[in-house]
């Protein structure tokens, strides 16, 4: 065993934030300590009793225990083509726009296998989801960070990427609203980066778990100080944020990933979506058909129960999450952390105060050793993310007040 040589784009993944974070854990807890893990953003709610049903009534039925290929997989695609259509007002062909996934990170990590060929550049958010630079390592692609700051409201500047990389570059990833600085972006911004990307011929993804995890009254806040940012606009839809299409309406370069993992707290279920460019979409079919199969197909009948039945439980979840940022945010006020609230998402992205202000990994592995407060370092998500700590909201009000005590006398 010892003569086996492994291939060299393993190197990149023989870490990431999750399993450094798994491994401090695990340590603090042999040390004794009673865990409250803020490291892992999965949703601690329940899935919707009319979706467990669903699923629940196709273990019954015999004609679902087989394979499930592509042509079996309609009645999905048609669900999430009208579901699209409904939120944000574009047409979807469900027969060569729409691809299931086995949740989002497969069309991330996958998309590039289809896009890349050995030494070209993706162009990656920076800080950005650990997945999304995995699925270029696969494919021996190379990644230009985008660095993402604070002083431009966690948006990448275009102009800042350099020609030979660009002459090099097949794709773009972009996360709007962001994991993990949870970030919005407007359509404005939207407008720019499928102008660039039809440039520069790229591939324009957008990674979009977040869609319905947006706050009541935050339309025009926290969005920065960009010219036009002042007027984010809603298109009167029912969504809150903007689809990446509805800057690129024709699909000319653009392909979307949902998944249900959030808005419909089926993370286990491992059910997703991509929408877009039906070029796009066929490249990535080829791909996962020498992958895998499609999931169960009961899964897929919950997931269209999901997407079609009331929303009541998306509401709730997102008024719950609502409610955890407020009471992080005003705890971690009340011991002298100034934290910005955060106007999507289920993170709360925070700048480390003295001592730790550039040593993110050494402050969330001291804080669960010393007070089990698990969370997740910023240097995790990439380079600019250093200096910063990112905390899931995946636990009761009450259990979040505690973990900002143990914070609070962690930090004197």
């Amino acid at each position: 065993m010892t003569n086996i040589q492994f291939a060299k784009r393993l190197q990149p993944l023989q870490s990431n934030v999750f399993a450094d974070m798994d491994r401090a854990k695990a340590i603090a807890l042999v040390a004794g300590q009673q865990l409250i893990d803020l490291s892992l953003g999965s949703s601690d709610l329940p899935a919707e009793t009319h979706i467990i049903e669903a699923i629940a009534q196709s273990l019954h039925d015999p004609t679902t225990h087989g394979y499930l290929l592509f042509n079996g997989t309609q009645g999905f695609r048609e669900a999430a083509a009208n579901w699209y259509e409904q939120k944000f007002g574009i047409r979807v062909d469900p027969q060569t726009e729409v691809l299931p996934l086995i949740g989002s990170q497969e069309g991330t990590a996958h998309l590039p296998l289809a896009l890349l060929n050995p030494g070209d550049f993706a162009l990656l958010l920076d800080p950005g989801y650990p997945s999304h630079a995995g699925g270029v390592y696969l494919a021996s692609g190379q990644i230009y960070p985008m660095p993402l700051t604070e002083e431009n409201a966690f948006l990448p500047v275009f102009a800042d990427i350099p020609a030979p990389v660009l002459a090099q570059s097949r794709m773009m990833v972009l996360s709007y609203p962001h994991n993990p600085t949870a970030a919005i972006a407007p359509l404005s911004f939207f407008q720019e980066a499928v102008a660039f990307c039809q440039q520069h011929n790229l591939a324009l993804v957008h990674d979009f778990p977040y869609v319905d995890l947006v706050f009541e009254g935050n339309r025009e806040s926290g969005l920065g100080n960009r010219k036009d940012f002042s007027q984010y606009p809603i298109l009167n839809t029912q969504s809150l944020v903007p689809s990446i299409l509805q800057a690129d309406p024709e699909k000319s370069v653009s392909i979307e990933f949902f998944t249900l993992s959030k808005s419909y707290n089926m993370g286990g279920f491992r059910i997703g979506y991509a929408i877009g460019n039906a070029q796009l979409i066929k490249a990535l079919r080829q791909v996962k058909a020498a992958v895998d199969f499609n999931q169960y197909r009961g899964i897929l009948n919950g997931a269209i129960a999901a997407l079609t039945g009331p929303q009541i439980g998306v509401k709730t979840a997102v008024a719950t999450f609502q409610e955890r940022r407020d009471t992080f945010i005003t705890a971690l006020h009340s011991i002298g952390w100034n934290v910005p609230t955060p106007h999507a998402t289920m993170y709360i992205w925070a700048k480390l105060p003295s001592p730790w202000s550039q040593n993110s990994i050494e402050f969330c592995t001291q804080l669960v050793k010393q007070t089990g407060v698990a969370a997740s370092p910023g240097a995790g998500f990439g380079k600019s993310g250093e200096g910063y700590v990112r905390f899931a909201l995946v636990h009761e009000p009450a259990l979040l007040e505690t973990a900002v005590e143990k914070i609070a006398k962690f930090l004197n």
